[in-house]
């Protein structure tokens, strides 16, 4: 074999060793850059969770506390728990802020309760007061039982 294919062929290599280190190198760090966004995305989550369930126990201490309407507490804490933990809410005591949920819902809020003629609005007040009575006592044992509840 001549001597200048042997150095051809000895340099052919080590532009493909190079190449592949270069290829390597930037595999490794697109992993390591992946890893990184999984991690923040990750501890994201987990804050934005425990942020959930620190709300929900605020919102059962304000309940407990007689701080808060119940009817809107149970929309809040429904609504949280949605995102958290929906299986809970088919669960006695828990159960009671779906069905109060469920008896509200069609009720407007924010904007819509504004927009709304004031009778009507008084009307719906009457019926929601009514749903906080019935279910009063159910509300205290589930935000009694939330706030103590491990997530």
């Amino acid at each position: 074999m001549p001597q200048w294919l042997q150095w051809s062929l000895i340099s052919a290599g080590a532009i493909a060793i190079i190449a592949l280190l270069g290829f390597i190198r930037r595999q490794m760090t697109m992993l390591t850059e992946n890893r990184r966004r999984q991690q923040k995305a990750e501890a994201f989550k987990a804050k934005r969770r425990q942020d959930i369930v620190d709300s929900i126990k605020v919102i059962a201490m304000a309940i407990e506390e007689d701080q808060v309407e119940y009817s809107e507490a149970c929309l809040r804490i429904k609504g949280l728990l949605d995102h958290i933990a929906p299986e809970l809410m088919e669960k006695s005591p828990f159960r009671v802020f779906l069905e109060v949920h469920e008896k509200l819902r069609h009720m407007p809020t924010h904007q819509a309760r504004q927009d709304t003629e004031i009778r009507f609005v008084e009307k719906m007040d009457k019926e929601r007061f009514e749903v906080e009575k019935r279910y009063a006592d159910e509300i205290r044992r589930a935000a009694t039982a939330i706030r103590n509840h491990r997530f």
